[in-house]
């Protein structure tokens, strides 16, 4: 059985930059165990699957595609839904509807709009849910990090496009640096507060004129990810329901500077009325997280 495979850097213009994903093509029939087990294979943060159908079935219901991680199926993660569709673009452009390619993944339709002819794409995430405020002396705690440095003006707050965060803003840029989750307990912490990982960002200093400018980590057991699609949704649409950052108005978001792979994130959501219910959505829609890809490598996967 030969299966096709692209790698891709993900939220970037510049190879070995950005997040790298394996997404592998034409994979219909192919068991969850053996997905799991490919996707272990690559070892990457995340690997998708591509389950082709018939074009007229993709035209109307989207392509589907599965995510998996080395450990287990995701229903949602950013940079691999930019990732994947960014191979559909370049491999098979008869995916795309005009200029966007739907994908059909566990939590739904999600859309990836292209700019003309680059890999320079634009997700629109679910509506976000607010989930519980959490209580800054713990997250200080687990994150390695004074009280001071988190933001009185931004609690910390899960949110969830299709994967839950707890959504952690600082006061400045510099405390980044000496952020350091004590993984184990945090673990079982953030799960009984309804979220799977701390996404910790502070503003940083902006060039006149420019967007605004924030910096990110996400650390996580094993390691830390260079760009996190998902959460970026996340964060963005918490600064805008806590008006941090006007409706519509487009930031960049820096992450992965620590670990030598830099990416660039462009986010922007809008607020459409003043409804604060905490399981709601708190009228923040149109949740965009656009960045560009890179393939770096593709080839064959052989198996029996």
């Amino acid at each position: 059985m030969k299966l096709d495979y692209f790698i891709m850097d993900v939220f970037t213009t510049t190879a070995l930059a950005g997040n790298p994903l394996a997404v592998v093509m034409n994979t219909v029939g192919l068991s969850t165990e053996r997905m799991q087990a490919i996707a272990r294979e690559f070892n990457l943060s995340e690997t998708t699957f591509v389950e082709r159908r018939p074009s007229a079935v993709e035209q109307e219901e989207g392509v589907r595609v599965r995510i998996f991680t080395t450990q287990e199926e995701l229903p949602f993660a950013g940079h691999p839904t930019l990732g994947t569709a960014s191979v559909l673009k370049l491999s098979a452009p008869e995916t795309l509807r005009g200029d966007t390619v739907t994908l059909a993944l566990n939590v739904g339709l999600v859309p990836v709009r292209f700019s003309s002819a680059s890999l320079f794409g634009e997700m629109t995430q679910r509506d976000p849910e607010f989930g519980a405020e959490l209580d800054p002396r713990e997250v200080a705690r687990l994150t390695g990090l004074a009280l001071e440095d988190l933001d009185p003006g931004l609690p910390p707050q899960v949110v969830s496009t299709g994967t839950a965060f707890a959504i952690v803003a600082l006061v400045r840029e510099d405390s980044l640096a000496r952020l350091k989750v004590s993984q184990q307990e945090a673990t079982d912490w953030l799960r009984a507060h309804g979220a799977r990982w701390f996404y910790v960002l502070a503003p940083a200093a902006r060039v006149s004129g420019a967007a605004p400018l924030w910096r990110a980590r996400m650390q996580f057991n094993g390691g830390e990810d260079p760009a996190t699609g998902s959460a970026a949704g996340c964060a963005i649409s918490h600064l805008v329901m806590r008006g941090a950052v006007a409706p519509g108005e487009r930031i960049t978001l820096h992450q992965g500077i620590e670990m030598g792979r830099p990416s660039e994130i462009f986010l922007s959501a809008v607020r459409r009325n003043e409804h604060r219910e905490t399981k709601s959505s708190a009228g923040v829609t149109d949740v965009h997280v656009a960045g560009s890809t890179v393939l770096v490598a593709q080839g064959q996967l052989f198996l029996p």
